[in-house]
């Protein structure tokens, strides 16, 4: 079983792939036991893993780590071969349909390097360019010349010292089409809990998709498939079969749907867009990519939005930030090693508790010196660019007129805002009209949540339009709440409004009281003027 610590480990490690095949590898298939040369190998963390030889007796070449990047060729009995490992302590084995296959001059080879030490990087000089060049031998053991066995020694300057390469090693030297788990006795090699499938599938659903989790996904999809092909001959229980199935049906459909909308994702810098928020409105995609990469006027009144806007001149014109103070604080939990306690160093002096801090460096919760000062940048302190800079709140019209186009061209404007603004640390509050008393709202504050924006957009009412409602909403937002001082009010519809009297002569005062700024936006119709706005926009 795997042991309590893996509970601390990311949800890329916990919930990928690997788990699963170590239950079904544990539960459903024989176990073996290693033959002199046969090549090992140990899950170490995500697509991470340490390998070596067998060379008799339980016992592995294996490359050590043993200080600052140096290492030696050394024996390893299983248990101190899996030391490392943050997936249990469970070694696979290269082997045929009949068990573990290995050669003797493959483990002749490997017991030959024993002791010598070198410079160990994962590039280069690393545990699977080691084994491999190990098992190349078995291909030359019957044939090769003297010169032949001479020349193999020599530096390879194109070697590809991945584990797919060990593996594809494997299986032309020694035969190796199926790798099965070593049955050596140790306290934590009882069978696994069946996992969750379902939460398995759903973390790579919510996973944010870029270019990074993309990668990953399509790894983590082609070791499933290669999985479901190694087993095929074997007997597995149909359900396990069926699981197994649907989580590479699953991958894959996140991969193609990635495919179709990189495209949008590109245009939307900083914002995090799963393949679970990517369900609705999967028509609109193409067409919002095109709007947010070539309307340049929607980028341009984007950048335009709130008072901290920099002109691009004096953008130009900016100089490198300069601290006029810096000081401690208080702590903080963060990832910056620059700031750490020296406390946390002791977590490195034992075996079991360096792993702890490296799971806490990767959640960002070590203790860390919290420092605060001011800055300047053009002359201004970060205080007065702060309190130059005000969040905005938006209304969008949802009538049935702004129907195709218009209503388009309006999300893509507020996917470009929202992304400014997050960049800026600043809020948006976002409300959908349509007749009078029709409004919906949705609050996003400095944190990311462009999905939940995107999924918020998908609404409307689609009948008739008044302004009065949403404008007099803004203000008391404005008027209420302390962040929204300054705030600017944006009105994005398709044409022409019409305010009564009264409203529009309130609508003065409380700009002037509240001093804040009404821009309008129309995504069709003519309207050049208007009696309350500060400036109109036609996209």
């Amino acid at each position: 079983m795997m042991s309590w610590l893996t509970q601390l480990l990311p949800a890329a490690v916990r919930l990928g792939f690997k788990p699963l095949k170590y239950f079904v590898d544990s539960v459903f298939r024989a176990k073996v036991v290693p033959v002199p040369g046969s090549v090992v190998y140990c899950d170490l963390w995500l697509m991470v893993e340490h390998s070596g030889i067998h060379v008799g007796d339980g016992q592995i070449s294996n490359i050590v780590v043993d200080g600052l990047a140096e290492s030696t060729v050394s024996l390893s009995g299983p248990a101190s071969f899996t030391t490392k490992s943050q997936l249990g302590r469970k070694i696979y084995v290269s082997c045929d349909s009949d068990g573990a296959v290995g050669h003797s001059a493959v483990a002749r080879r490997a017991a030959s390097h024993l002791g010598e030490r070198a410079f160990y990087g994962l590039v280069i000089k690393n545990c699977h360019q080691f084994s491999t060049r190990c098992v190349d031998v078995a291909g030359r053991a019957e044939s090769a010349s003297l010169l032949d066995r001479a020349l193999s020694m020599l530096p390879d300057e194109t070697w590809e010292p991945t584990m797919a390469v060990l593996k594809r090693a494997a299986r032309d030297q020694l035969g190796a089409t199926k790798w099965r788990l070593w049955d050596w006795s140790d306290d934590e090699q009882d069978d696994p809990p069946e996992p969750d499938w379902q939460a398995h599938e759903d973390h790579f659903r919510q996973l944010p998709l870029n270019a990074a989790s993309i990668e990953q996904i399509r790894a983590e999809l082609a070791a499933a498939r290669d999985y479901e092909a190694e087993i095929a001959d074997e007997v597995i229980p149909y359900p396990i079969r069926q699981r197994l199935r649907g989580f590479s049906r699953t991958l894959g459909d996140i991969s193609e749907r990635y495919e179709q909308v990189k495209g949008f994702l590109a245009a939307c810098p900083g914002a995090d867009f799963s393949h679970a928020d990517l369900q609705a409105g999967s028509d609109e995609f193409a067409a919002l990519a095109e709007h947010l990469r070539n309307n340049a006027r929607i980028r341009e009144l984007a950048r335009q939005m709130g008072r901290g806007y920099i002109s691009e001149q004096r953008k130009q014109q900016a100089r490198v930030p300069q601290a006029s103070r810096s000081e401690v604080h208080g702590t903080h939990r963060s990832d910056d090693l620059m700031r750490m306690l020296p406390s946390e160093l002791l977590h490195l002096e034992d075996e079991t508790l360096e792993t702890l801090f490296y799971a806490r460096l990767l959640e960002k919760n070590l203790l860390t010196y919290e420092l605060s000062g001011t800055w300047l940048v053009n002359g201004e302190t970060t205080e007065t660019r702060r309190k130059r800079t005000g969040p905005v709140v938006a209304c969008l019209d949802t009538s049935g007129s702004m129907h195709g186009a218009p209503i388009l061209k309006a999300k893509a404007l507020l996917l470009a805002i929202a992304s400014i603004l997050k960049q800026e640390d600043r809020s948006l509050h976002l409300l959908l009209f349509g007749s009078a008393g029709e409004i919906r709202e949705f609050s996003m504050d400095g944190r990311n949540d462009a999905a939940g924006l995107l999924k918020f957009l998908q609404q409307g009412f689609g009948g008739g339009t008044d302004f009065e409602s949403p404008l007099r909403r803004a203000l008391e937002i404005i008027r209420r709440q302390a962040d929204y001082l300054k705030a600017d009010v944006l009105m994005i519809s398709d044409g022409d409004c019409a305010l009564s009297p009264e409203f529009a002569s309130q609508l003065k005062i409380q700009k002037e009281v509240l001093d804040c700024s009404v821009y309008s936006v129309l995504c069709a119709g003519s309207r050049v003027e208007d009696g309350f706005s500060n400036e109109v926009v036609v996209l």
